[in-house]
């Protein structure tokens, strides 16, 4: 999950630091090619203006949904899993759902683990922990075709904060370390910032094995290119802003443990643009884009964003967040920009389109405030295409938390509400969503609330 650019003052939230510009945050607002977004899904039929109705208050006080849809409790953290290995662990963040053998469905889930943030950590398991003084990792739920659950367990253990991620076309998950904690640091007896592959058919075959050569920096989210294999990677780090990267590896497609062979990292630049921020208009386009080679991707001595690109400089944009692929080009997320914590520019939200084709990236939609104060949201940070041509939105801004779904037309609706406040009745608080992910029927949509960590079903009339 993102966190606050490291210059900024502690107690600064999203909107403080938007607010300072004089803009007033009270909705959401797309502007731009929204159907850009869905390129390469299914085309679905809208529900009047887009959406499925009002939500309807949750008399548990969980989970407001709109009326016909229900949601089933899957998991939540501190609860034992049906393993044996502990209890689960907690900062739900990305997740991904992977068909399995014979009919299953693996639910792969990070927990965003800090040195010290109290939170339970992932078990150490024996053959997969990488570091067994880091708290972070992954654990995978196991559902039949019922929906079932059928198992609980450690997919990985012993990495740190992780936070996003991204699925293989060959049905593994790839989780990102959002940290460049070194050995020695916080206890850490190995350097982490790196990129792990997690089997959820068999968790002990990918073991907990780094993948050095993707580089060792603050990972957000990735997304491969299933036609050459090229992995994209987006960092979520501040003094400096982070980079969106491309891994070219040695045996491109090549299966489980593939991406162990190396291959070249490299940062993209943009001719002109030192920082993403700036360009606010929609359908700006820019051709030859170039890839430099990273120089150090273990980031031996210097963090990769501060190495020496050459005397062009290289692009960054502030809160690199969500990575998808779609329709021949990766689409990627940049969540928010202040000039409060440092960026160029302002803005509540980008969404970039790169065509590797075309050696072209062009700015597809451009989040912005609206009138709607029924619709708080900000700062898109998971983001998810559906089964059904549509986009669902994790909100990761402050006061009320939605998951918000995006029609072709680019209507914005709420598709569920946290209702547990973890504040108080004078200050309430709600954690985030996160890790939203449909089955592969299209049937059920997966989700998790960070904070406490607990992981839902939700099931209804889905269209």
């Amino acid at each position: 999950m993102s966190e606050l650019p490291a210059n900024a003052a502690a107690s600064a939230t999203r909107r403080q630091l938007l607010a300072r510009t004089g803009a007033t945050v009270a909705g959401i607002a797309f502007t731009g090619a929204v159907p850009e977004l869905f390129a390469g899904t299914a085309t679905a039929a809208t529900h009047g203006s887009g959406g499925y109705g009002p939500l309807v208050p949750d008399p548990d006080g969980l989970l407001d949904l709109p009326a016909g849809f229900r949601y089933r409790v899957l998991s939540h953290e501190g609860e034992p899993m049906s393993s044996g290995q502990g209890a689960v662990p907690g900062s739900h963040d990305g997740m991904e759902a992977i068909r399995g053998r014979h009919g299953k469905l693996h639910l792969v889930r990070n927990h965003e683990i800090r040195p010290g943030d109290g939170k339970p950590p992932v078990p150490a398991v024996e053959r997969l922990t990488y570091d067994p003084t880091a708290g972070g990792g992954c654990t995978q739920l196991t559902l039949d075709e019922r929906g079932r659950l059928l198992d609980e367990r450690v997919a990985i253990a012993g990495t740190a904060v992780n936070c996003a991620g991204g699925p293989t076309p060959w049905r593994t998950w790839l989780t990102c370390e959002e940290t460049e904690g070194k050995a020695g640091v916080n206890g850490y007896t190995k350097d982490h910032g790196f990129i792990f592959e997690v089997d959820p058919d068999d968790p002990y075959r990918s073991g907990a094995v780094p993948l050095t050569a993707m580089g060792r920096f603050a990972h957000e989210a990735i997304a491969v290119d299933p036609r050459t294999g090229a992995v994209y990677e987006t960092e979520d780090a501040s003094k400096p802003f982070g980079l969106f990267y491309r891994f070219l590896p040695d045996k491109p497609l090549g299966g489980l443990g593939s991406l162990r062979g190396g291959g070249r990292l490299e940062a993209m630049r943009v001719p002109g643009v030192p920082d993403l921020s700036v360009i606010q208009e929609p359908g700006a386009t820019f051709e030859h884009v170039a890839w430099v080679p990273v120089p150090d991707p273990l980031a031996q001595q210097t963090s990769v964003r501060l190495q020496d690109y050459g005397a062009k400089g290289i692009t960054r944009s502030q809160k690199l967040e969500g990575c998808y692929w779609g329709g021949g080009a990766v689409y990627f997320v940049s969540s928010y920009a202040a000039r409060a914590a440092g960026s160029a520019a302002d803005h509540y939200g980008q969404v970039w389109k790169y065509e590797p084709h075309r050696h072209r990236l062009t700015l597809v939609v451009v989040f912005g405030p609206d009138t709607d104060i029924q619709l708080p949201g900000e700062s898109p940070d998971n983001i998810s295409l559906t089964p059904h041509g549509g986009l669902m939105v994790c909100e990761d801004g402050d006061g009320a938390q939605h998951v918000f779904g995006v029609t072709r037309r680019g209507a914005v609706y709420p598709v569920a509400r946290n209702r547990l406040n973890i504040g108080t009745d004078e200050a309430p608080e709600y954690g985030e969503f996160a890790g939203a992910t449909f089955s592969p029927n299209g049937r059920t949509m997966f989700v998790n609330i960070y904070t406490p960590g607990t992981t839902l079903a939700i099931t209804g009339p889905w269209h």
